[in-house]
């Protein structure tokens, strides 16, 4: 830069002060006053939903942030699905306070469906797999579609009054009597 003549970059609109002071600061090392750019590392050997397994841990990036959890690209083309139970061991009521895109998070692998094309991932890293799935569905009971017995339905709607005549059925009858 400093072999740089400014009179070689002048015209009109621009003089050689002007262009010497670009060049002065083109000079300058570099500043970027953007804050450092963090990517995920994706594990080696992790590309398709099939190299994965339950209980890897994996570190990723979170793509987008719901209000029943937070997706993360974990590196097999397939975002997975982070509850918001799993986010953290505390109660969690709002993810956007625990995450937002963008953020790089380790995750543990809980389930891979692959029919669905659907994983499931935690945060929480104790914990294992298996266990959130028969903690959402209630248990073996609920699981293997056993409900408790329910009580027997009480009519509602018009159904729900007895055909006998109200004060209401009275004055409507009494008023289409007497336009007859």
């Amino acid at each position: 830069m400093r072999h740089l003549k400014a009179a070689d970059f002048t015209d009109d609109k621009f003089g050689v002060p002007t262009v010497s002071d670009i060049i002065k600061e083109l000079e300058k090392p570099g500043r970027d006053p953007r804050p450092e750019f963090k990517t995920a590392q994706f594990a080696d050997g992790v590309e398709t939903m099939n190299d994965l397994l339950p209980g890897m841990i994996l570190e990723g990036a979170v793509t987008n942030v719901t209000n029943f959890g937070a997706f993360v690209d974990i590196g097999v083309h397939q975002d997975g699905l982070v509850h918001i139970s799993s986010l953290s061991t505390k109660f969690v009521d709002d993810p956007h306070t625990v995450v937002k895109a963008g953020d790089i998070v380790k995750v543990k692998v809980l389930e891979v469906d692959l029919q669905r094309k659907r994983i499931a991932l935690t945060m929480r890293l104790d914990e294992q797999p298996g266990e959130t799935t028969a903690r959402r569905s209630g248990g073996a009971d609920r699981a293997q579609g056993n409900r408790p017995a329910t009580k027997a339905a009480k009519p509602r709607g018009r159904d729900a009054q007895p055909a006998g005549n109200s004060a209401m059925m009275d004055a409507l009858a009494a008023a289409l009597g007497k336009k007859r």
